[in-house]
């Protein structure tokens, strides 16, 4: 049976002699770096960074992961999401409460006042599978947006039928953000061309996934389920029926392509082929897969295609359905920003060293969608290793962390910079790099044993510590706290509170900053405030100065409700306050029946 193939990237995983595998053992590779050149110099030109801004961005993203892993059970429980922000280099949980923001805050992550708890999101996904049925005309893709905490669908404008217009009518009645494209993805075809792909049978080609094995030891590789889905189908490394490399979903029970997901399995049989941890990365030095993992929303990931190559991009959405019309609904997909073309299929993600995915679809353009990126999509690879009880092949086996970086102290400051320095940390292999943490906050890498730290408040006091890795991604324990205060600025100064605060009806939230200042404040003060508020005309604001005297900066009232979506900025010309002390930005609802958020704020002193 000849079938439509998703587009996938082709982490060739088995090294066929022209498919991604390679005759006979090889010699075992030395350890990859924890982030590989491919992944580092795709990920810096698939969002315009440097090399050292895509590598410290990495860094962080590992940091962020690390955390997720060790929050607290009842604290990820009750959250309603979580993700890696690039812009702050931290984990994001979004959480519905004051006490639960203070568990995130201490435990590192940075915490995301929210209206909406998990099981709302919950319920109003699973109103809107209700609705989807088995398909409505354009409608291909729906689930939860943590970062914005709701749920969303995706409408492709050009098919919408009346059918389609009843169906958004009810989706807005339960809340959900409505999102339309020109376009929409499909399961990819591709034309035959050289590189890594696999053939089942004399179909099109697809592209070779992850290597794996089963509790017998015999071999298999993952790829698409929507290129294995015919019964028993001969798999070639070529275009050849002289180049056999095993059989694809054999007994007819190692595919599926349906509501469950889209993965599938080929046998290796033939003599000759053996299966390698190595990835294709086209032209950059290959990357070793060391283990899996679950992507997360703001995750930089990669894939490697047959017919895109290489292509690296951003985790817009985990667990979101899509339909790729004629009945073909699949659910608990990943969505990404990367882009990919027709013949990518069933080939492999990764996140850093890490598996993570199996290529799905996508819109088989590498043309930037304005609403949502290029919006490739693929199949977890977890679920598949587990449905079939399969070990990923990898590579690298050192699990021996560095020593702890000793005597780390400073060298200098100015009034925006820590100039730092540590003695060499040890290892097995040999040490890769060094993070330094300001707090639990990644501050930046280096590959030496010194590092100045930009970007500071003047007269603040800061602890710093470093840890090494190695290439293996083992971490050291951190170094001593450096305990050390930037030098005292001149000029204004601006402080900030980022902190989320729930705005309440009839309520008041104070939101502070401290100042170490000292002196007058200057004149005029800068306030700029950023809130999210369906109604502004219910909130007053008001600044208080150290001694409690009131700046007020909006009064309430008005004819009609609009909404406050950004910031605001706002000065005192005739501010007579001392600099130093405790500031408090004061909102206050005085409306009924209105939500909103404080998100941040700043003064300018």
């Amino acid at each position: 049976m000849r079938r439509h193939r998703r587009m996938l990237s082709c982490l060739s995983v088995m090294a066929l002699a022209a498919a991604g595998f390679t005759p006979m053992a090889q010699a075992a590779s030395p350890p990859a770096p924890v982030h590989p050149d491919a992944e580092v110099n795709g990920v810096a030109a698939a969002f315009g960074l440097t090399v050292s801004q895509a590598k410290a961005q990495l860094a962080a993203q590992d940091e962020a992961h690390r955390l997720a892993a060790s929050l607290p059970a009842g604290l990820r429980a009750r959250s309603a999401g979580q993700w890696f922000d690039a812009v702050t280099g931290k984990l994001t949980l979004a959480v519905t409460n004051a006490a639960d923001a203070d568990a995130a805050r201490t435990a590192g992550a940075e915490p995301r006042l929210v209206s909406r708890t998990k099981a709302d999101l919950d319920r109003t996904g699973k109103a809107v599978r209700a609705l989807v049925g088995d398909g409505v005309p354009g409608v291909f893709g729906w689930g939860a947006d943590v970062r914005n905490n709701e749920v969303g669908v995706s409408v492709d404008s050009s098919r919408k039928t009346a059918e389609t217009e009843s169906f958004l009518s009810h989706a807005r009645d339960l809340g959900v953000r409505i999102t339309e494209t020109g376009s929409s993805p499909r399961q990819q075809a591709g034309t035959i061309q050289t590189g890594n792909p696999w053939w089942p049978g004399g179909e099109t080609y697809c592209s070779v996934g992850f290597g794996a094995t089963d509790s017998s030891g015999a071999k298999h590789f993952l790829t698409a389920g929507h290129c294995t889905n015919d019964r028993d189908q001969a798999a070639y490394g070529a275009q050849s029926q002289q180049n056999r490399i095993g059989t694809s979903n054999v007994g007819g029970t190692r595919s599926v392509n349906a509501r469950e997901g889209d993965m599938g399995v080929v046998a290796v049989t033939q003599s000759g082929w053996e299966l390698s941890a190595a990835v294709n990365t086209w032209g950059e030095p290959a990357i070793t897969v060391t283990g899996s993992a679950e992507a997360m929303v703001g995750d930089r990931v990669c894939h490697s295609g047959n017919t895109s190559k290489w292509k690296c991009g951003e985790v817009k959405y985990t667990h979101k359905a899509v339909d790729y019309g004629g009945g073909l609904i699949i659910e608990d997909l990943t969505w990404t920003t990367a882009c990919s073309l027709g013949g990518d299929s069933g080939g492999g993600w990764l996140l850093g060293t890490k598996a993570v995915g199996l290529h799905d679809g996508g819109p088989s353009q590498c043309v930037e969608n304005p609403s949502d990126g290029d919006m490739s999509i693929f199949q977890p690879v977890i679920e598949a290793l587990t449905k079939w009880n399969l070990t990923l092949v990898t590579g690298g086996g050192d699990t021996t962390a560095p020593s702890t970086p000793g005597n780390a102290r400073s060298t200098g400051t100015t009034p925006d910079s820590v100039s730092l320095a540590w003695d060499a940390a040890t290892d097995n292999v040999g040490v890769a790099g060094y993070d330094v943490y300001n707090g639990s906050a990644l501050a930046t890498s280096a590959t030496g044993t010194s590092v100045t730290v930009t970007g500071l408040s003047p007269d603040t006091s800061y602890g710093f510590t470093v840890k090494a890795r190695d290439a293996a991604g083992n971490v050291s324990p951190a170094s001593g706290v450096v305990s050390v205060k930037t030098q005292p600025g001149t000029g204004g100064r601006t402080l900030s509170n980022g902190t989320d605060f729930a705005i309440q009806d009839y309520r008041q939230v104070f939101s502070p900053v401290t100042s170490t200042l000292t002196g007058q404040a200057a004149a005029p003060l800068g306030i700029s405030v950023t809130i999210r508020h369906t109604c502004a005309e219910d909130l007053g604001v008001t600044l208080l100065d150290p001694n409690g005297k009131a700046y007020p900066l909006k009064y309430s009232g008005g004819p009609a409700c609009t909404a406050w979506n950004g910031a605001r900025t706002f000065s005192v010309p005739g501010a007579s306050s001392p600099a130093g002390g405790k500031w408090q930005l004061r909102v206050t609802d005085y409306g009924p029946g209105d939500t909103g958020v404080l998100d941040t704020w700043s003064l300018t002193l």
